[in-house]
């Protein structure tokens, strides 16, 4: 038990030096992981350029003032924003190649049942999940390679189980592979492609806020057909599962991504998944027989349903007689003091 302890710390141990003045590229720094990560390598002497979405996101990191901290406009799904950014990099570094890049920004809804979506659901995520990351990397790979950096691709433990309907899954397995094959490509050139696999964490992937702000834009979307086969109790237990999964599996600790992060940058021999839940739950269910996993989501639904029962009421008011009625169904969760109210058949909120 003793040798395997051993023999990682050995392993992990060793760390590139002179690093110090090292350009590195962060995309997706407006908050959370990208944000604290930015701010943290500018202060231990890397020359950081933090890219944002939006002039908000770059005027807060612009306000700690660091030397080393410059900040870029980028949208990851425009070919001409990323073109800028490439120049902006070329001219930071001024011929000497760029150390890293790390692909933090991402997307993650909607998220709902597949026959929810249409096709430009996917895109939303696609295009800023993978095929912007697969885009700003082929355009600096020339920087990566004279400077032998490393490339590090935030995926998911959803590259691993896809059990959420949307693009979220799709894009992170797409990460997943692209990673190994630009990683075998690259060895000949000396860059290095890590992986960071994190499980749940409190960020705008998940957001609550947005995640059931798009799913009442797509149930509202969606044919009366589709509506009725599916039931008002069934959108009302999706958004229960969702509240409930994010509350217990979220966890606020960003520091336990972004050290793997940092140490992916640094070590001779990085590799990463992030959070508790990523490692003993979900990266052991992805390698688990089907029969198993198959179990362990169903374990999983069952443990967000509560012995305790609640009413749940939610109110319809048909706007062409001007009558209300009120619906009660018993549902297996713990009351949150929310309701859903259907203003009309076309426009429903989560109160």
């Amino acid at each position: 038990m003793l040798l395997p302890v051993i023999c990682w710390f050995i392993r992990d141990s060793p760390k590139v030096k002179d690093l110090n003045g090292k350009h590195i590229l962060i995309t997706g720094c407006d908050s959370r992981f990208g944000h604290s990560l930015a701010q943290q390598l500018a202060r231990k002497g890397f020359c950081v350029i933090a890219a944002c979405l939006t002039e908000k996101g770059s005027q807060e990191l612009i306000t700690h003032k660091s030397l080393s901290l410059r900040t870029v406009i980028l949208d990851l799904t425009d070919s001409r924003s990323i073109n800028n950014v490439v120049a902006f990099v070329k001219a930071e570094t001024e011929g000497q190649g760029k150390f890293g890049l790390v692909n933090n920004a991402g997307r993650a809804t909607p998220v709902a049942p597949t026959d929810w979506m249409q096709i430009e659901d996917s895109h939303t995520i696609l295009d800023v999940n993978l095929m912007g990351l697969i885009e700003i990397i082929l355009k600096l790979l020339s920087l990566l390679k004279k400077a032998k950096g490393r490339v590090i691709n935030i995926a998911s433990v959803m590259g691993h189980m896809a059990f959420l309907g949307g693009g979220y899954c799709l894009s992170k397995w797409g990460v997943e592979a692209f990673s190994d094959i630009l990683w075998r490509d690259m060895q000949h050139f000396g860059v290095e492609v890590s992986i960071i696999e994190p499980g749940f964490f409190k960020t705008g992937v998940t957001s609550l806020e947005v995640i059931e702000k798009d799913l009442l834009k797509l149930w509202n979307r969606l044919s009366s057909e589709v509506r009725e086969y599916y039931g008002d109790k069934y959108f009302v237990k999706y958004i229960r599962a969702q509240r409930l999964s994010m509350k217990r599996l979220c966890d606020s600790d960003f520091s336990k991504v972004i050290t793997c992060i940092e140490h992916a940058l640094i070590a001779e021999y990085p590799s990463y998944t992030a959070g508790l839940d990523a490692k003993l739950f979900w990266l052991s269910l992805s390698y688990a027989p089907t029969l198993v996993s198959d179990t362990g989501f169903t374990l999983l639904h069952l443990v967000r349903k509560q012995p305790t029962e609640f009413q749940l009421t939610f109110n319809i008011k048909d706007t062409r007689t001007k009558t209300r009625v009120v619906h009660s169904s018993i549902q297996q969760h713990p009351p949150d003091n929310s309701a859903i109210m259907y203003q009309s058949k076309d426009d429903m909120q989560v109160i």
